[in-house]
């Protein structure tokens, strides 16, 4: 006699319901903590690198105090104890949001971190937009024209976008498109009226092109937007050549998948089979790694702000490297550290929402 399979109790179905809901809460609560030990690695390691060199006050101030006075100024900053003490207590200090002063113009650096962030935060939408408009569009354009001569050109420039050096590719369009053209300003975040304008305003959000529409001055919109173009356009290639080529791999990927064969054979244009069949499944790739290229265009920026005297993070990076105010570097970097890992967590959060194999 055959034993047929029983059907499940009803009591074990809610059960089963329940854990594989129960699976996205703990793959984003799992993501979540893991932020706060990429933060401390990183914090750590920026920390101990910048003691290479001994204290930061030697680094900044040596050879233009007398060395009585240095010392004085090294025991008053605690950086004469030992480095594991001054490391937990820059830790506690950091956990309560106080970073310190500079060492070079004794700025606090949480109010120098939120007046130079909005500038480097603004640089990166706007480089992704450039990214995005380029890169989507042309990497599903190679694929439709895949192995034909338009697809070799695609490829190519992706390669290219992404082996240029951005301070290369940002001096050769100012000289381009500034110098010989004259099509877009030089320099900076915008005119000297538009900043004295930005300034102005009550509660900014320190994005300008935002507080512009706020506003709802379009003249210094339009300035905004033309000092944008060069700046987001140098660093948006960098990213622009990896999505470029991603969704071009993903697109011919999906348009060899069985549902889309079916629709060739039923006479589906490839037209539409690309636009409205085979792009959204290669867009996830895309969404997985954005995370990874918010920390490109962040390290891109450093020279990016550097190339265009773009003042942000980037900028005042440099300067302080320059002044080699390494307390001040161990404040800017631990920011970039947390908003590298806060986007990766959103990257995250996005993907498995979208695609739930990303969290099985």
């Amino acid at each position: 006699m055959i034993d047929l399979p029983q059907a499940e109790p009803a009591a074990q179905a809610p059960e089963r319901k329940s854990k594989a809901g129960g699976s996205l809460g703990k793959y984003l609560l799992v993501r979540f903590f893991l932020i706060f030990p990429t933060i401390l690695i990183l914090v750590t390691m920026v920390f101990f690198l910048m003691r290479v060199t001994g204290d930061p006050i030697t680094a900044a101030l040596g050879g233009r105090l007398a060395p009585d006075q240095l010392a004085q100024r090294i025991h008053e900053a605690g950086y004469d104890r030992p480095i594991f003490i001054q490391y937990f207590e820059y830790l506690g200090q950091i956990a309560t949001g106080n970073f310190g002063r500079t060492i070079s113009d004794n700025l606090a650096i949480s109010d120098m971190l939120a007046t130079y962030g909005t500038a480097t935060l603004e640089l990166a939408i706007n480089s992704l937009i450039v990214a995005l408009a380029i890169g989507i569009p042309f990497g599903m354009l190679a694929a439709y024209k895949r192995d034909k001569y338009q697809d070799a050109i695609l490829r190519v420039l992706a390669i290219s976008f992404y082996a240029t050096p951005v301070f290369f590719a940002g001096l050769l369009l100012k000289l381009v498109f500034s110098i010989w053209l004259g099509w877009f300003p030089v320099s900076g975040r915008a005119g000297t009226s538009t900043e004295i304008a930005m300034a102005s305003l009550a509660a900014p959000t320190g994005i300008y092109w935002l507080d512009a529409l706020r506003s709802g001055n379009m003249n210094a919109f339009w300035d905004i937007a033309q000092h944008s173009v060069l700046p987001a356009v140098a660093l948006g290639l960098l990213t622009a050549g990896i999505f470029l080529r991603l969704v071009r791999t993903n697109v011919i990927g999906t348009l060899s998948k069985d549902y889309v064969e079916a629709g060739r054979s039923r006479g589906v244009s490839e037209y539409r089979l690309l636009t409205k069949h085979a792009y959204k499944p290669a867009l996830i790739p895309i969404i997985t790694v954005m995370g990874l290229q918010i920390a490109l265009l962040l390290g891109g920026a450093v020279l990016t702000e550097t190339t265009f005297e773009w003042k942000g993070l980037g900028f005042q990076l440099a300067h302080y490297l320059t002044a080699r105010d390494f307390v001040a570097v161990q404040g800017i970097v631990a920011l970039l550290a947390v908003i590298v890992a806060i986007t990766n967590f959103i990257v995250d959060v996005v993907a498995a929402l979208i695609d739930p194999r990303v969290r099985y």
